[in-house]
């Protein structure tokens, strides 16, 4: 790799955001194989057995410190980190995770105070070609987008949150589906079905209920997408 950029190991924390979207614009053009490579990176076969493995391989190449931890990724810099694959249309080819969704103590918690407008206030998007033909190894990353929500964009997200929370908290956690809301919705989050945290049910009483998480839909971020580069997709 001679194109500018040497990742011989993990970047250290950038201290400011122009470092920070420089170092995201000097990824633009390289494959996630010659990223891999050059940190030491075994590339898997498929994402089926990896799944997460494209945004860590790009926290990596970034700095990003907050690893799992319930905080935005670059917590010095208040932005969160998003890859997101797309076709080459532009089209957002999956949701977006945003985070774990409590499921108890949700009494007083507002869309203010709430992880996901935490997560969700400053967004680096990284997008990355996500053909299911193309070799992992040899998809290629594209031009970052460093997003904040607009007015009207942030009160769509508050609607749909607090329609969630409303729903979780009167117990009809179940009832929720990934139909429910405009940009956010709520569905399953666990590696299997027997993977189970503690909820509310109808009469007030604790149940046991698969982990839930948000996501952004693909409608929302698609549109967010053509904003920003301006890539209409029908």
């Amino acid at each position: 790799m001679n194109r500018g950029i040497a990742l011989k190991q993990p970047q250290q924390i950038p201290h400011s955001l122009d470092e920070l979207m420089q170092r995201a614009h000097q990824l633009t053009g390289y494959t996630l194989g010659e990223l891999a490579t050059n940190l030491g990176w075994p590339v898997p076969k498929d994402l089926r057995s990896a799944k997460g493995w494209t945004g860590q391989l790009i926290e990596a190449c970034l700095g990003a410190s907050a690893g799992s931890k319930p905080e935005q990724d670059f917590p010095e810099l208040g932005v969160e980190l998003k890859t997101i694959p797309i076709t080459p249309e532009g089209k957002p080819l999956e949701t977006t995770y945003v985070c774990i969704a409590p499921l108890t103590g949700l009494n007083g918690v507002t869309w203010e105070t709430s992880n996901v407008r935490n997560k969700l206030q400053r967004v680096l998007w990284i997008t990355v070609d996500g053909r299911r033909e193309q070799p992992l190894a040899e998809r290629l990353v594209g031009v970052p987008i460093l997003w904040t929500p607009t007015p009207e964009q942030e009160a769509t997200l508050k609607a749909d949150w607090e329609e969630i929370t409303e729903a979780i908290v009167l117990g009809r956690v179940e009832q929720i589906t990934g139909r429910h809301g405009i940009a956010l919705q709520l569905r399953p989050k666990a590696a299997n079905s027997r993977v189970e945290t503690q909820g509310v049910g109808p009469d007030g009483q604790p149940i046991r209920t698969l982990p839930r998480g948000y996501y952004l839909k693909t409608s929302f971020t698609q549109a967010l997408l053509h904003e920003a580069i301006g890539v209409r997709v029908e």
